[in-house]
């Protein structure tokens, strides 16, 4: 179900690029290969991947430049980037989450861990437009009425203030994906001066106070995201 969908693997470390490419191809993923930032961009440019894979530290040009020069082009605006990093390089996600990035997988390398996450990427990809225009959202044991402004937990209604419910729906209409406070600044409160960091992080402690505190999870030093497994 997967071969019209093509991925893009960038890393300096052939054995890694050929066990990724392997498990990919198993998937019945159509797989293209890189061995620096550099080239990963030549390549992305001729195979036109629905996702991209780069490693973080990689020579002549690496992942995070890549990506930043990848987002600044219009046919990548919407290509999925995740970055392979290892556990210890915090500073790396949240550069790479500032560039762009839609997630990261920590090394080492788990295949049947590495193939759950990228599958359940592109189903986000396939959903994300009709998602966007409803009015009615289901996931896990909730419903997100548009309409109402009402949210109902395995049947029973929870009421939300404006703000807490569009931060909601937000989140929850792309599973996994992390927010920067940026975007959710933008998305949720537009240009106002009067908003800052705290102010979303308030509204996250209401919204968990109200549905449950286990739906939405933070990124260190980089925003939230909707969790589903």
């Amino acid at each position: 179900m997967n071969a019209n969908q093509k991925i893009l693997v960038v890393d300096d470390e052939r054995d890694i690029v050929d066990l990724i490419s392997y498990s990919l191809t198993k998937e019945g993923y159509q797989v293209y290969q890189a061995y620096n930032g550099k080239e990963g961009i030549e390549v992305a440019k001729q195979a036109n991947p629905d996702l991209i894979i780069l490693d973080v530290m990689m020579p002549e040009m690496d992942g995070i430049e890549a990506c930043r020069l990848m987002r600044s082009m219009p046919e990548f605006k919407q290509t999925f980037m995740v970055f392979l990093t290892a556990r210890s390089e915090e500073y790396s996600e949240i550069a790479g989450f500032n560039v762009g990035a839609d997630d990261y997988i920590a090394k080492p390398i788990k295949p049947r861990a590495l193939m759950s996450r990228i599958n359940a990427i592109l189903r986000r990809n396939n959903s994300e437009s009709s998602i966007d225009k409803a009015d009615k959202l289901e996931i896990l044991d909730l419903v997100i009425d548009r309409d109402s402004f009402l949210v109902y937990r395995d049947g029973d209604k929870i009421v939300l203030a404006k703000k807490e419910f569009e931060l909601l729906y937000l989140l929850a209409s792309k599973p996994n994906k992390v927010f920067t406070r940026e975007q959710i600044l933008k998305a949720i409160w537009e240009d106002s001066v009067v908003v800052t960091n705290r102010t979303i992080d308030v509204h996250i402690r209401k919204l968990r106070e109200k549905i449950g505190d286990h739906y939405v999870s933070t990124v260190k030093g980089v925003g939230y995201k909707f969790e589903v497994a």
